[in-house]
């Protein structure tokens, strides 16, 4: 799994620290909700790629063996 993007960790910090100090509400400027919103969606995009990738069939291989002349 891949590292965080900044945004994810500067909103993980400012919740951990949100927590640590008891406060009960936390505030976000535009540029960092509308940083986060954009990663998060890119991300749910991706989900989504992989979800349609995994749900593909996959080829049905056969392979038919015979004696041949053995007997």
């Amino acid at each position: 799994m891949s590292e965080p993007s900044i945004h994810i960790k500067n909103f993980n910090d400012k919740v951990k620290l949100m927590n640590q100090t008891q406060r009960k509400e936390l505030v976000l400027s535009a540029a960092d909700a509308r940083s986060l919103h954009a990663e998060i969606y890119g991300l749910l995009a991706q989900i989504a790629d992989l979800a349609r990738v995994s749900e593909a069939p996959e080829p049905v291989i056969q392979v038919g063996m015979d004696g041949g002349g053995f007997k």
